[in-house]
């Protein structure tokens, strides 16, 4: 029997409610934890005025009536909904969610999680999810993969002369960028943080006011020259 059908719901199943309160495991370190808040906020900043995805971070998708039995499956680092409601969530719930599963998926590599993350969850993404994309990432080594899903596999994503891998799923470039995985669009412009975000604003707003103000100036000294030349500028 394969994985896909040891792992798919017997047709005679009830769910169980489907308020249920996620249940993952504590994060491997803290560098794990800081790129799942880095993933969120850059993609919430760049999506801020769209109400049609949710994005989450080590929360539990159930997916399975036996799955609250087993502890062979937990859920991803970082995943992505799209054509939802973007509401906060105890858990994903696949059986209020319409039967939707993650349109991408990304699993931060540690070494007591990698084999897995490259195995059983690889497998189940692809034959049980049908997670079109999915990414892994180390934040200590660096190792950086994708796949899409064509004809029922997952195939690798070519990278592009930056090493970046392109997401559909996203309309994005997922890439490492100081040791962080980070995303970028297609025109190669880095993604923000809420902190980068705002301190570029600061910039503008300065460069805006600078500019105010060597407008003033020189409207102040051509003033000032037409004086010199009986010209009242306030008449002109």
């Amino acid at each position: 029997m394969s994985v896909a059908q040891e792992l798919e719901p017997a047709k005679d199943i009830i769910f169980p409610p489907g308020d249920i309160y996620s249940d993952e495991p504590p994060l491997e370190s803290d560098l794990h934890l800081r790129q799942i808040i880095l993933l969120l906020q850059c993609l919430e900043l760049w999506w801020q005025n769209r109400n049609d995805f949710y994005a989450a971070g080590n929360l539990t998708i159930y997916y399975s009536q036996r799955q609250l039995k087993s502890e062979e499956f937990r859920g991803p680092d970082f995943f992505v909904v799209h054509g939802c409601d973007r509401h906060p969530r105890k858990s994903w719930v696949i059986w209020q969610e319409d039967g939707k599963y993650p349109n991408i998926i990304v699993e931060l590599l540690s070494s007591s999680t990698k084999a897995t993350d490259k195995g059983l969850k690889k497998q189940i993404y692809q034959d049980t999810f049908r997670t079109p994309e999915y990414f892994w990432f180390d934040p200590y080594n660096l190792e950086f993969a994708g796949f899409h899903l064509a004809d029922g596999n997952y195939q690798p994503i070519e990278p592009n002369s930056q090493g970046w891998l392109w997401s559909q799923q996203l309309d994005l470039y997922l890439g490492v960028h100081n040791n962080q995985l980070r995303y970028f669009t297609a025109q190669g412009q880095l993604l923000p943080t809420p902190e980068e975000f705002a301190e570029q604003e600061k910039q503008r707003a300065e460069q805006e006011k600078q500019r105010a103000e060597q407008e003033k100036q020189r409207a102040e000294r051509l003033a000032a020259r037409l004086r010199e030349l009986n010209i009242d500028p306030d008449h002109l």
